[in-house]
C-alpha cells in the first residue's frame, strides 16, 4: 500500500572516505535521511531512512547506484565481514507495516537493482531460503544475476526484517580466544541468550569489541546483554549503538540515537521547510519553532521524564502542521509513528506518576488519523 511506512538500514563499505559518504547521504535525501553513523574501524557506514515505499525505493536505488560508482572492494579493507559495496540494504515495518509488504518492497527492490544497475543481488531474511551469514561464508549464489559478482561491487544483500539494534562493547582484560568464547555462548544459535547474534573484532589498535544484532529488543535489549556481561565478571569499555535504537530497548548508550525521536524530528523538519517555503510572517515563524523541535527531538535521551516529553511533542506536531496546511499522509505516519513508538516504552512506574498526562496522550493518539 502507498500509505505503509518503512525504515531501511543500508549498510555501505565506506567508514573513512568523507567525500564519498557525503555523495551517498546526499543520494539519499529523497527520502528521509534520520542518521549517518560511519565507522573506520570497520571501514563501514550505516545510513538510517524513513519513507513510504516510492520515496524510499527511489533513495535506496541512488544509494546503491552511488555507491557502484564510488566504491571498489578490490581497494576496500575493514574488520567487518561484507559481500558489496553496498553490502545490505534492510527493509524495516514502521508503524502499522507488516513484514510481508516489507518483502515485497525488498523484491522491487532488488529486482530494479538488477535490472536497472546490473548488480547481483541475494534476497535474505524474512521469508527466504539464506541468512546472511550463509551469503557471507559462499554457500549461497546470487537470486539475480550472478553466478560470479561484479568485479568491483560484489554484490548486495536486500531483505525484511524486524526492528533490531546494533550494538557494540569493548572487552577488557580478555585475550582474543577469550572473547569469541563469550561470543559464542552469548548466541541464540548456540543456545545462549535469546534474540543475539554477536562476533568479536579485533581493532587496528588491538582492542577487542563484542558486535552484536539484537533482535529480539523487547526481550533482550543492550542493557540486559550489559548486565549478563557484568554478572559473569566480564570488564566493559565503551558501548556504543550503531545507527539508531528503538526506544523500548534504548540505554543511556543510545542517547542522542532514538529512532523515534529522529523520526519526529524528520517530521518537524520538513514541516519547517513547508512552511518556509508557503512564506509570510506567521508560517515563518512557525519555521524556526518547527526547527527548534527537530533539533530538540533528534537528540532526544533515553529516561523516563524524556520518553514522555518526546511521546507528547512528537504527538503535538500533526495537529500544529495541520493548522499550518503543510501536513500530509506520510508526515502525520511520522509523527504517529515516532509518538507510540515512545509512548510503547514508558514504563509502569512513568505511567503510576503521571496518570493524567498519559490519559490525554492516549486520548490525542487515539484521534490522530
Amino acid at each position: 500500500m502507498d500509505g505503509d511506512l518503512f525504515e531501511s538500514v543500508p549498510n555501505f563499505s565506506e567508514g573513512r572516505d568523507v567525500v564519498v559518504i557525503d555523495a551517498i547521504a546526499n543520494a539519499a535525501s529523497t527520502a528521509y535521511v534520520l542518521d549517518v553513523d560511519p565507522d573506520p574501524d570497520h571501514h563501514r557506514a550505516v545510513v538510517t531512512l524513513a519513507g513510504t515505499r516510492e520515496r524510499l525505493l527511489h533513495a535506496l536505488i541512488r544509494t546503491v547506484a552511488m555507491a557502484a560508482e564510488r566504491i571498489d572492494l578490490t581497494r576496500h579493507a575493514g574488520v567487518h565481514p561484507r559481500v558489496g559495496a553496498a553490502d545490505v540494504v534492510p527493509i524495516v515495518p514502521l508503524g502499522s507495516t507488516s513484514l510481508d509488504v516489507c518483502r515485497e518492497v525488498a523484491h522491487e527492490l532488488g529486482e530494479r537493482i538488477w535490472s536497472e544497475l546490473q548488480l547481483p543481488v541475494f534476497f535474505y531474511g524474512y521469508g527466504e531460503d539464506w541468512t546472511l551469514a550463509d551469503i557471507r561464508s559462499g554457500r549461497a549464489q546470487p537470486d539475480l544475476g550472478g553466478p560470479d559478482l561484479h568485479p568491483t561491487f560484489g554484490g548486495v544483500c536486500v531483505g525484511a526484517r524486524r526492528l533490531l539494534v546494533a550494538f557494540n562493547v569493548l572487552l577488557e582484560g580478555l585475550s582474543v580466544a577469550e572473547a569469541r568464547a563469550v561470543a559464542r555462548s552469548l548466541r541464540e544459535s548456540a543456545g545462549g541468550v535469546r534474540g543475539v547474534m554477536a562476533l568479536v573484532f579485533e581493532l587496528p589498535d588491538g582492542r577487542l569489541q563484542l558486535s552484536m544484532n539484537l533482535f529480539r529488543v523487547e526481550e533482550t535489549p543492550p542493557q540486559a546483554v550489559v548486565d549478563e556481561l557484568r554478572r559473569r565478571g566480564i570488564r566493559l569499555g565503551e558501548q556504543q549503538v550503531v545507527g539508531l535504537c528503538p526506544a523500548v530497548a534504548a540505554n543511556e548508550a543510545a542517547s542522542g540515537r532514538l529512532l523515534e525521536g529522529r523520526l519526529g524530528s524528520a517530521a518537524a523538519r520538513e514541516g519547517a521547510r513547508r512552511c518556509r517555503e508557503r512564506g509570510g510572517e506567521e508560517h515563518l515563524a512557525l519555521a524556526a519553532r518547527l526547527e527548534r523541535e527537530a533539533a530538540g527531538l533528534a537528540g532526544l535521551a533515553p529516561g523516563k521524564e524524556n520518553l514522555l516529553a518526546g511521546a507528547e511533542r512528537c504527538a503535538a506536531l500533526a495537529p500544529v502542521l495541520r493548522a499550518a496546511e503543510v501536513l500530509d499522509d506520510e508526515l502525520a505516519a511520522l509523527a504517529e509513528a515516532a509518538a507510540r513508538g515512545l509512548r510503547s516504552a514508558i514504563d509502569l512506574e512513568t505511567e503510576s506518576a503521571h496518570r493524567e498526562r498519559l490519559r490525554a496522550l492516549d486520548r490525542r493518539l487515539g484521534g490522530l488519523p
